[in-house]
């Protein structure tokens, strides 16, 4: 069975977090992740966002709302799961990377929003920082998944995409793929 990748978005606000949020979760289909979830406000629109990305460029990723961060974290480690938080304030990624590479239990990568409470440092498995300097928590995902996957993700297929795109020097070439198979 492969491992599985989750992400937990906490506390997100529609007026100030809906394109945070979005790219967020984009970041994290493009690069493996299996799926997402988010708390705080419930907003139809990065769901249905990202529904329409996944239809038409592929994968199994999909995102749902919970409405406890905490019971979502509790949860997952009931079900033999481990969380890493990505925070500036955590242990370098390069002294626990290989520990969290080899562990075969899925994974849940916690990214704050607002003020990250102090309970999501306590029930994290690894408490990480990609850099110990101001920075997005899109750029801390993605960079968290490259050193996760090694590299290998930036070659994902998505077998069932309805459009793929085909590496140029220069120009654009987009493949509109026959529906009928």
């Amino acid at each position: 069975m492969k491992r599985e990748i989750y992400i937990l978005r906490l506390n997100h606000r529609p007026k100030r977090d809906k394109r945070v949020t979005t790219h967020l979760f984009l970041a994290a289909r493009a690069l493996g992740a299996t799926g997402g979830f988010y708390s705080g406000e419930k907003d139809e629109k990065v769901e249905r966002s990202i529904e329409k990305v996944r239809r038409s460029w592929g994968g199994g990723f999909r995102i749902s709302y919970v409405s406890s961060w905490e019971k979502k974290m509790y949860e997952w480690k009931k079900e033999g799961g481990e969380i890493v938080h990505l925070t500036m304030y955590g242990l370098p990624i390069a002294e626990v990377i290989g520990e969290i590479r080899s562990s075969a239990k899925n994974l849940l990568i916690v990214v704050g929003g607002a003020k990250v409470p102090r309970k999501v440092y306590e029930l994290a498995d690894w408490n990480i920082a990609v850099t110990s300097q101001p920075h997005s928590e899109i750029s801390a995902l993605a960079l968290f998944l490259h050193e996760l996957f090694e590299g290998k993700e930036l070659s994902i297929k998505f077998e069932d995409a309805k459009i793929m795109i085909v590496p140029q020097k220069r120009g654009k070439k987009v493949l509109k793929m026959d529906s009928q198979g």
